[in-house]
C-alpha cells in the first residue's frame, strides 16, 4: 500500500536561460509540458494532492496544471527567495497530510518509483542522492555511515566537501513534524542569500531526528534549464519510449529515427519504418505497418493497415482494419473504413469513407468554404476516379463510380456513374497556326 502523501512541486522559476516567452515548465518533452510529466509521476507514485508553487504572474502555468486532473492547491511564492521559501509557501497552504515529497516542475524524467520511495521512507528527512560521472556544481550530500548529516551547496563547499561524489538529487521526503520544526529555522546566510531547503538535513540531524538516503540515477534527477538541456531530456525520454515499445513487441528498423509522444499506444507486431514522427493522441493496432517519413497526430489506426510512406494523418482521423493510406496523402478529421484505399497524392478532410472505398490519385475533398467546414460521405465500395474534386457537403452512394477529373457538387446515388468532364473539342492545325502567328511578333 503506497504511503499517502502530498507532492510539493516547485515551478516558480523564471527559466531565463531558456530565452523564451513560454514559462520554463511548459516547454515540452515527448509532446507534454515538463510540468505535466512531473505531475503524472507524482500521481503514479500515489500523491493525494499537488501543492503547486508558482510565481504571481504565472497564470499560464496554473491554467495548464488545472487541466491535468487530481486535487491541486495553488501556492504563490511572492519573491524568489530560494527553495526553502518556496516550500514554506506550499506548507502554509497544506491540509492535514503527514508526509510530503518535494520535487521540481522541470524534472520530466523523474520516475514514480523514486518519488514513492521518498514517500514511503519513515525518516523525518529523506534525501535523494545520485552519483553523476561529473559532480560539477551539484550540492554534495555529507554522510556519516548510512546517514545523511548535511547537504552543502557547491558555492558554499570547501575543497574537501567538493571532493565528495554523492550529489543532491533535489527531491526530498519530509514529515509534517520536520516541516513544522525546521522550516522556520532556515537562514539565508549563504553565497546566494537564499533559504535553502537542503539545510533541513543538517537541522534535522543535529536535532537528533531521523534522516535517510534514497538513491536515484542521474537521469531521474535531471533538471532542464536551457534549450540544450531540453534537447538532452528529449533524447533520454525518446530512448525510454523506444525501449518500452521494443520490449512490447513493436518492430523498428531504425529506432533512433522514430519519435514518440508520452501517450502513444502501439500494439505488438506493428512495424515502424525509419523517420516517423508520432505526436500526441495516436494509437496503432496490431499488424499495421507505418512506412518511412510519416507524420501522425490525434489518429486511431486499426489492425493490419498500411500507412505511408510520406503520409500525414492529422487529428480526428480514424483508419479501419486493412485500410491503406499511401504516399503523399493528407487526412484530417476523416473516418476511413475497413479495406479502403487512399493510395497516393490526395487530401481527405472532414470525410466519412465506407468499407472498400477506392480513392484515385489527386482526389481532394473540398471541405472549406472560407467560413465553415463541410462533410463528404462516400458509401461502401465506391470508386473515385483520379483527379476528382468532391465539393462538400456531398454524398457519394454505395458502389458508385466517379469518372476521373470529375468535380462533384451534388449527391450521387448508389451504383451510379457520374462523369463531369467537358466534351472533347478538336481543332486541327491550331498549334502550327498559333506558333506561326507568335513567331512573326518576335521579329
Amino acid at each position: 500500500m503506497t504511503t499517502p502523501f502530498a507532492a510539493i512541486i516547485l515551478a516558480a522559476g523564471k527559466g531565463t536561460r531558456m530565452k523564451s516567452a513560454l514559462p520554463k515548465v511548459l516547454h515540452e518533452i515527448a509532446g507534454r509540458p515538463m510540468l505535466g510529466h512531473a505531475m503524472a509521476a507524482a500521481g503514479q507514485a500515489g500523491a493525494q494532492e499537488v501543492l503547486l508553487v508558482t510565481a504571481p504572474d504565472q497564470d499560464a502555468v496554473r491554467a495548464f496544471a488545472d487541466t491535468q486532473g487530481g486535487k491541486i492547491t495553488h501556492c504563490i511564492q511572492r519573491q524568489q527567495l530560494g527553495t526553502g521559501d518556496a516550500v514554506r509557501a506550499a506548507f502554509d497552504a497544506a491540509g492535514t497530510q503527514t508526509r510530503f515529497v518535494v520535487m521540481f516542475g522541470d524534472t520530466p524524467l523523474m520516475r514514480a518509483d523514486v518519488l514513492a520511495a521518498l514517500a514511503e521512507d519513515e525518516s523525518d528527512v529523506a534525501v535523494l542522492g545520485f552519483e553523476p560521472e561529473d559532480a560539477a556544481a551539484y550540492g554534495r550530500v555529507v554522510m556519516d555511515a548510512d546517514t545523511p548529516t548535511a547537504i552543502i551547496e557547491y558555492k558554499d563547499a570547501d575543497e574537501a566537501t567538493r571532493a565528495i561524489t554523492l550529489c543532491n538529487g533535489g527531491a526530498m521526503g519530509l514529515s509534517r513534524t520536520a516541516l513544522e520544526k525546521y522550516l522556520p529555522q532556515l537562514r539565508n546566510d549563504n553565497a546566494q542569500g537564499e533559504y535553502y531547503l537542503p539545510d533541513m538535513v543538517g537541522l534535522a540531524h543535529n536535532d537528533g531526528a531521523m534522516t535517510a538516503l534514497v538513491m536515484a540515477s542521474a537521469e531521474d534527477t535531471m533538471g532542464v534549464d536551457s534549450r540544450a538541456g531540453q534537447a538532452k531530456a528529449e533524447g533520454l525520454m525518446q530512448a525510454r519510449l523506444r525501449q518500452k515499445f521494443l520490449e512490447a513487441g513493436v518492430g523498428m528498423q531504425n529506432p533512433d529515427s522514430v519519435f514518440f509522444s508520452f501517450d502513444t499506444e502501439i500494439a505488438a507486431d506493428v512495424m515502424l519504418e525509419p523517420h516517423i514522427k508520432i505526436n500526441p493522441g495516436v494509437s496503432i493496432a496490431a499488424g499495421t505497418t507505418i512506412k518511412a517519413f510519416t507524420h501522425l497526430e490525434g489518429v486511431r489506426i486499426g489492425k493490419h493497415a498500411a500507412i505511408g510512406p510520406y503520409a500525414r494523418l492529422r487529428p480526428g482521423t480514424t483508419v479501419g482494419d486493412e485500410a491503406k493510406i499511401g504516399n503523399f496523402v493528407e487526412t484530417k478529421k476523416a473516418d476511413i473504413g475497413k479495406g479502403a484505399k487512399v493510395s497516393h497524392l490526395s487530401y481527405i478532410g472532414d470525410a466519412e469513407l465506407g468499407m472498400d472505398v477506392n480513392i484515385g490519385a489527386g482526389t481532394i475533398t473540398c471541405n472549406y468554404d472560407g467560413f465553415n467546414k463541410h462533410l463528404t460521405k462516400i458509401g461502401d465500395g465506391a470508386f473515385i476516379g483520379s483527379n476528382s474534386s468532391l465539393i462538400a457537403p456531398v454524398s457519394i452512394g454505395k458502389g458508385a463510380y466517379l469518372g476521373s477529373s470529375s468535380a462533384i457538387s451534388k449527391d450521387v446515388p448508389d451504383d451510379a456513374l457520374v462523369v463531369t468532364r467537358a466534351a472533347v473539342r478538336e481543332i486541327a492545325g491550331w498549334g502550327a497556326k498559333f506558333r506561326a502567328k507568335n513567331q512573326k511578333k518576335d521579329k
